[in-house]
């Protein structure tokens, strides 16, 4: 594939999410992310970057209202989305106000099929069916593979076709921001090269924003607009993926080694 250039600042990068000074703890105790601050701008790509362990996934679960299934609690700061405070709402009303979750593993139902699956993702603005046909054939225009499996179990498909699906069904919910945590986990290179080129496609052509929690380095900030970089749960470096891809140290600060 064509190495794609550094993309420039999004065309509207009015603020869409905010996090301003979040801590998060489990079971009350066990501090897992500490005075977090990010903003992701209307039409942007962003990169939440970090070694495993770093307090990216919580950061993402503490947004989308999911960080109460892993007994976490926000212990303190604000979560605005689209300007509303966002903390405290359920998961499903933030879907339905365009935030949605794609869940680090590739979470899909096995024993539906490819379509199944998707229609799922309909089901929260229940389109008439003439409209939702054409949704789905949006869907498959930007994921050819799932058109090819419509109807095969999705527990039959490959894991990069099971994450194309996952994202595919979150886009059925017509959202203005997609929290994606670490699409590239498990996949060959090949496949996530195809991935991270359908969320750019995605995010220039339809506008939807991106914040991309990934321990992909290089990929991620090859397709994004900006970054944040954590390491136990602080935030240690930020600013415009171009520049950041440029650093002669991001390396060591990457791995958690920054003064």
């Amino acid at each position: 594939m064509t190495e794609l250039a550094p993309l420039a600042p999004a065309a509207n990068a009015a603020g869409l999410l905010e996090v301003r000074s979040v801590e998060v703890a489990y079971g009350g105790a066990q501090l897992a992310v500490s005075d977090i601050s990010l903003h992701v701008g209307a039409h942007e790509i962003v990169a939440l970057l970090g070694a495993n362990g770093a307090g990216k996934s919580t950061v993402l679960k503490a947004i989308s209202g999911l960080a109460a299934l892993d007994r976490a609690a926000l212990r303190r700061g604000r979560i605005l989305f689209d300007g509303a405070d966002a903390i405290g709402v359920a998961a499903n009303r933030l879907a339905a106000r365009g935030l949605v979750h794609v869940l680090e593993g590739r979470h899909v139902f096995p024993h539906l099929t490819v379509e199944e699956n998707l229609l799922a993702g309909a089901f929260l603005h229940r389109p008439g069916r003439r409209e939702l046909r054409a949704r789905l054939e949006a869907i498959y225009d930007w994921f050819p593979r799932l058109k090819d499996k419509r109807k095969t179990f999705a527990g039959l498909t490959s894991g990069g076709e099971q994450q194309m699906l996952a994202i595919g069904r979150a886009l059925l919910t017509r959202p203005r921001l997609v929290l994606l945590d670490e699409p590239s986990m498990g996949l060959a290179p090949r496949i996530v090269q195809e991935i991270f080129a359908i969320i750019r496609r995605l995010n220039r052509e339809s506008g939807v924003a991106f914040l991309l929690a990934e321990q992909n380095a290089a990929l991620s900030l090859q397709h994004a607009h900006r970054a944040y970089v954590l390491d136990a749960g602080k935030v240690v470096l930020s600013g415009p993926a171009s520049e950041l891809a440029a650093r002669d140290d991001l390396h060591r600060i990457y791995l958690g080694d920054a003064p």
